[in-house]
């Protein structure tokens, strides 16, 4: 293909800049932010057969625990249910009341459950976890700068990781305007969407770096020429990503739906 990009670049960058502003101003909003972060009651229960998640899941809301994350485990009769207390109190009897409304509510005359354990887990292990997923993110960065500039040049280490960050933040902004859930599968995702997303930088770039040694021409007609040379690889590489993170999506069950969600989000942007 002989696509003129760069001709479109001034569109491009206006559109970039548009929806890094709203990115921004979704992330200043706040993230819905999951159990992981927030902390609450864990209840693990066995049924007596086994049962879909979605079922326990319309139960739970029925109940009113709109929010409630359930993941079954084992040999699919023992389901892992984690939720915030309804009247926000962390005291022993309010976790062992939530945990008995919990199993009457998913408890049926046909598939009873039965209380295996429950516990409460404390707002402090999410501020832990949140600060751990910034420090991750920043290694990240700084491994990307320390890389790509040993590998190519500076200059070319502060565009990667800045376009870099561009895509993740817009990922990361569509989850802060959705209010969807922002829990350990999300983080995890944002983290696999910067790896991908600096793979795909790196392999343009070592083209350009390549044409600008063996052409002779401006370095607009050597940009156009080297994002066309890898056009097909990068439609090939995303589609296949998109196509097998949707699958992921469609039958991975709620557990997984955010981190799919996510990298597909990533695939596009």
């Amino acid at each position: 293909p002989r696509i003129d990009f760069m001709k479109m670049r001034w569109v491009a960058m206006v559109a970039a800049v548009l929806m890094f502003v709203a990115a921004l101003a979704g992330i200043a909003k706040g993230f819905n932010y999951a159990l992981d972060f927030t902390g609450g009651t864990v209840v693990e229960v066995r049924f007596a057969q086994p049962t879909p998640v979605d079922q326990v899941r319309e139960r739970l809301a029925g109940a009113g625990y709109e929010g409630a994350q359930v993941q079954s485990f084992g040999s699919g009769t023992d389901v892992l249910v984690r939720l915030q207390p309804r009247d926000g109190q962390t005291t022993t009897d309010a976790n062992n009341r939530t945990a008995q409304e919990v199993l009457a509510a998913v408890s049926t005359a046909e598939n009873p459950a039965t209380l295996m354990r429950t516990e409460f887990v404390g707002p402090q292990v999410g501020r832990e976890l949140a600060m751990n997923g910034l420090y991750a993110a920043l290694f990240v960065v700084v491994g990307f700068l320390i890389y790509i500039g040993f590998r190519f040049e500076w200059k070319f280490a502060v565009s990667a990781t800045l376009t870099t960050l561009f895509d993740v933040l817009v990922v990361a902004g569509y989850f802060a305007w959705s209010g969807r859930d922002f829990d350990l599968t999300v983080l995890a995702g944002l983290l696999s969407v910067m790896g991908f997303s600096i793979n795909d930088t790196i392999v343009v770039f070592d083209r350009v770096r390549e044409n600008f040694r063996s052409m002779r021409a401006e370095p607009h007609e050597i940009f156009n020429r080297s994002i066309n040379q890898t056009l097909s690889r990068t439609i090939i590489t995303s589609l296949v990503f998109f196509l097998s993170v949707l699958a992921l999506y469609l039958y991975g069950g709620g557990s997984l739906e955010g981190l799919a969600l996510t990298q597909m989000i990533g695939a596009v942007i």
